[in-house]
């Protein structure tokens, strides 16, 4: 019985992802390899969900980040994103002290939420969860809040439920105003992304996707 309560405790948050909590990642980078290249930006956005079932965007985390000891820096990529490294104007933080005070934060929302660990929602997440590990184990971090393999990629589900994949495009066709001016800034790109992906998850509970009539929304452990 005490365990059948527990389970009906849960919040809706922990039952929508399996235990899981949402949390929305970018970074801006100094080209495309995570091991070898500089982690120049990086944000990240927690949801929250209201007492209906809707996701929205909640905190944004953001921060300028020092080019880690030996880094590359691909000039393509700084002339891409218009990220000058050594400016002393971006009052960049080391690696480490970035990213502890936002694993604390979403630990936090963990903990809120009844989930168990986040799981990183990003556009084409594997590149920024790829960069995301490696400075983890660069750092040596132990507590490190997200699940290691696991991600859910708004590139792929806006393929699904709106016919493409370019974030500014998903963005317009979902209704979502895009600056394009403003874009490949790691808080603006994680905050559009953030909202792109609760439009896709509320959109789909609309159309009745959730909770499946009938289901049984209880952890299995699988």
């Amino acid at each position: 019985m005490r365990v059948s309560e527990e389970k009906q405790e849960k919040t809706m948050m922990a039952q929508r992802f399996r235990g899981f909590l949402p949390v929305v990642v970018d970074v801006e980078t100094g080209g495309f390899d995570a091991e070898t290249d500089a982690l120049l930006e990086i944000a990240m956005v927690t949801l929250r969900m209201d007492e209906d079932g809707y996701l929205h965007p909640n905190e944004t985390l953001s921060a300028n980040i020092h080019p880690f000891d030996g880094a590359n820096l691909q000039q393509e990529a700084l002339d891409f994103t218009g990220i000058d490294p050594f400016d002393p104007e971006r009052d960049a933080e080391f690696e480490i002290d970035a990213l502890t005070a936002m694993f604390q934060t979403v630990r936090r929302e963990i903990k809120a939420n009844g989930c168990n660990r986040a799981v990183l929602v990003g556009h084409n997440a594997h590149f920024d969860h790829g960069f995301l590990r490696a400075a983890v184990a660069r750092n040596d971090i132990k507590r490190d809040p997200f699940h290691p393999f696991s991600s859910f990629d708004t590139a792929s589900i806006a393929a699904l439920a709106l016919g493409h994949t370019v974030l500014a495009k998903s963005c317009k066709m979902a209704g979502i105003d895009f600056d394009n001016s403003a874009a490949h800034s790691a808080a603006y790109d994680t905050y559009k992304t953030a909202e792109l992906f609760c439009f896709i998850i509320n959109r789909y509970k609309d159309l009745g996707g959730w909770p499946l009539a009938g289901a049984d929304l209880s952890d299995d452990n699988d």
